[in-house]
């Protein structure tokens, strides 16, 4: 039967929506709660919504019962303090699963292409109905920063570079692409993060503002984006063999017990 998508995700796996006038609001994600919770990257999360309307993020899939990233309970004691970052996920009126500001402390292009990760969002989704994606709204003016795309993690052939200024707005489909965020600082980036489930009103919400793809990529040198490349394979290779020696170790002295 197949998942329902969004026929806007289907060529890259990501939209740019119009940018949103952020400077108008205030800062409430400085208000909220957070809790230490790692994602490629020095990060912390203050969820909005969870799995059973509590101040931690972890996927659904690990509650009882298990089920999928939709139906998030939303948090009263977040939601009084951020308001208009509740509304703004809202809007859609797509199904909410998931939904959290995070912080991210500064880092390189190299550890971006690093920490790339794809992630798990339709776990125990049932076939049939709408395909979980996310929505990215920057909310700092990350004017040097930018979101990487890529379909393999170490290939830089297809490599999508989306710069983050306040009232970016991006909806990605991150169970298909690796992606993490390249920040310079340096301050924190702060961007909220809302786990939405495709259908009609997805799909109408991405029309509503004007949704495009193959946007300009970010400008990088070609130094950095070759050493960023070597530094991923250097650590991706020392990460193997930390591991390999390991299992070896572990298997010598089980062998001698």
């Amino acid at each position: 039967m197949g998942y329902i998508k969004s026929a806007a995700l289907e060529e890259t796996g990501y939209v740019v929506l119009d940018r949103y006038q952020q400077e108008l609001d205030p800062k409430e994600w400085l208000d909220i709660e957070y809790v230490d919770w790692k994602s490629s990257g020095d990060t912390r999360f203050a969820p909005l919504a969870s799995a059973k309307g509590e101040i931690e993020c972890n996927g659904f899939w690990n509650h009882v019962p298990p089920r999928t990233d939709k139906d998030g309970v939303w948090i009263d004691s977040q939601t009084a303090l951020a308001p208009n970052l509740t509304r703004r996920a809202q809007e859609p009126g797509a199904n909410v699963g998931r939904c959290r500001v995070i912080e991210l402390q500064p880092n390189t292009y190299a550890d971006t292409l690093y920490n790339l990760h794809q992630d798990d969002n339709n776990r125990l989704n049932p076939d049939g109905t709408g395909w979980v994606v996310r929505g990215f709204f920057n909310l700092t003016d990350d004017k040097d920063s930018f979101f990487v795309l890529r379909d393999n993690r170490t290939e830089p052939d297809v490599e999508y570079r989306i710069a983050l200024p306040a009232g970016a707005q991006l909806i990605v489909d991150t169970q298909r692409l690796w992606h993490a965020a390249t920040h310079p600082g340096p301050d924190p980036r702060y961007c909220l993060i809302t786990s939405w489930t495709s259908g009609p009103e997805l799909d109408a919400y991405i029309e509503k503002y004007n949704g495009r793809t193959n946007v300009p990529n970010v400008e990088v040198s070609q130094d950095v984006l070759d050493a960023g490349q070597a530094e991923q394979a250097r650590r991706d290779a020392a990460r193997a063999a930390y591991y390999a020696a390991k299992g070896q170790a572990e298997k010598t002295a089980m062998s001698e017990a």
